[in-house]
């Protein structure tokens, strides 16, 4: 870390991610019901079979009580919160397009500066509506689709009846029900047969208003012999009510595909991150999964694989931040389904204060899966006495000749390493940025260059002087 990127204070904190815009939005009444369902079909101008999924959504949901397991769910009030907040800004597809507010909160979060250095295309979402999409035109000649989902249930219907909803059907979890009932937004991909995309693409996503939920979709499908990296970042101001983000990730990854889903989660902490996210993975494919959780005041985030093909691949790389007040649990799934698959889990959590870091890994070997390998490994960092971590592994194996490993590792802070670097001239805080960066480098490095220095700067400002 440079000596400048030490020099991110709260004040800076505030002024990137903390702010608030003053924006119009179409008027929608708080609560979920039935008719709030329909209303926002019909404001979308839906086909018939996208409300059908709707009204199965919002069935399964109502049905499904709140999960008890996990982290402590009952401060949310589903009755107090929009469900839909519209900007009325329309989508631009160019940035000059987007209303001056608008462009101003993303150009404080530097979208549009990383879209001119980095990316192959980019997507903004502002509440419930996408402000702004743009694919490199070269990509676009080659067949790739990149737009948002509302616009892919009407332009590309063939290919959105096909794969909605398959790898996460809405009968999965309440979240995922709640999701199909009232998703509007996110991210819709599509990378033909032997197209390499070369550069990633990329989807902000921001909560603006307060006592608001958020829901996007995202589907990415990529078709045999492609390739795509997709990144996703995640803020929001804080409020005093706390609010509610429900989204659903599916990837398909088809023989010899790679796949690569990044996600930098740094929503304030009043917001529930309550995420599905699932990909199914095929013949001689890969499937990375780098999911950073800074965030929220709950998060519950367990990215899965189903490895379907023979020789099909999979990795989940996690980190998670728990400061004062904040419960991460997270970890990851993995299903082998098939004949010489292999996987990869590594959890790497770090605890502060009254912090609470919890990893749940799921292995799962079929009968099916011969010569089957698994390895999982999960380390925690507490950084004073307070701060707590739990660590659930399970496996279900159906197989005598799997290999499967697992290493679990839990640790504080040594006085002596803080007291060599200080020696060396290197301040407290920046002897304990060090260290932590030092633990987490395995996975950090696991990130495009923009993305791990942007974390870096985050874990730094929320780790400072946390040594007990």
């Amino acid at each position: 870390m440079t000596a400048a990127e030490s020099l991110v204070t709260e004040a800076d904190y505030k002024e990137r991610y903390g702010f608030v815009t003053n924006a119009e939005y179409v008027e929608f009444e708080k609560g979920l019901s039935e008719d709030t369902v329909r209303r926002i079909s019909k404001l979308k101008g839906e086909p018939d079979w996208m409300l059908e999924k709707r009204l199965l959504g919002y069935k399964v949901f109502a049905g499904k009580p709140t999960p008890r397991w996990g982290a402590d769910l009952s401060g949310i009030d589903y009755d107090d919160i929009y469900y839909y907040k519209q900007p009325k800004a329309k989508e631009g597809k160019s940035w000059e397009e987007v209303p001056e507010e608008i462009k101003k909160t993303f150009e404080k979060l530097g979208v549009p500066e990383a879209e001119r250095k980095f990316f192959a295309g980019a997507e903004a979402q502002f509440d419930s509506g996408v402000v702004y999409s743009h694919i490199n035109e070269e990509l676009e000649k080659l067949g790739v689709i990149f737009t948002d989902t509302d616009t892919a249930v009407r332009k590309y219907p063939e290919l959105m009846k096909k794969y909605f909803g398959t790898v996460i059907p809405p009968t999965d979890n309440k979240f995922a029900a709640l999701n199909t009932a009232v998703w509007s937004g996110g991210s819709f991909i599509y990378v033909p047969k032997g197209v390499r995309v070369p550069m990633p693409l990329n989807a902000y996503f921001r909560i603006n208003a307060e006592k608001s939920g958020q829901f996007e979709r995202t589907l990415i499908v990529v078709d045999e012999g492609g390739e795509a990296v997709y990144i996703e970042g995640c803020t929001a101001p804080a409020y005093s009510a706390n609010s509610l983000h429900a989204a659903v990730v599916e990837v398909v990854a088809h023989k010899n595909a790679r796949v690569q889903y990044v996600t930098v989660q740094n929503w304030a902490k009043n917001i529930y991150n309550l995420v599905t996210q699932r990909a199914h993975v095929y013949e001689n494919a890969r499937m990375s999964w780098v999911d950073a959780n800074i965030g929220s005041k709950t998060n519950m985030k367990y990215p899965s694989i189903y490895l379907h093909g023979r020789n099909a691949q999979g990795e989940i790389l996690s980190i998670a931040l728990a400061s004062d007040g904040q419960v991460q649990d997270s970890g990851g799934k993995v299903y082998h389904l098939a004949p010489n698959t292999a996987s990869k889990i590594v959890s790497k959590s770090i605890s502060k204060g009254s912090g609470l870091t919890t990893f749940r890994g799921l292995v799962y070997i079929g009968k099916e899966a011969e010569n089957a390998k698994v390895n999982t490994t999960c380390d925690a960092l507490l950084l004073d006495s307070d701060a707590r971590t739990n660590t659930y592994p399970y496996a279900d194996i159906q197989r005598n000749d799997a290999l499967l490993s697992h290493e679990a590792k839990v640790g504080r802070i040594s006085e002596d390493d803080v007291f060599y670097l200080m020696s060396r001239g290197i301040s407290e805080s920046d002897a304990i940025a060090m260290i932590i960066l030092g633990f987490l480098n395995d996975l950090t490095k696991a990130l495009p260059m923009e993305y791990s220095l942007e974390l870096k700067r985050l874990i730094k400002l929320d780790m400072a002087g946390s040594v007990g």
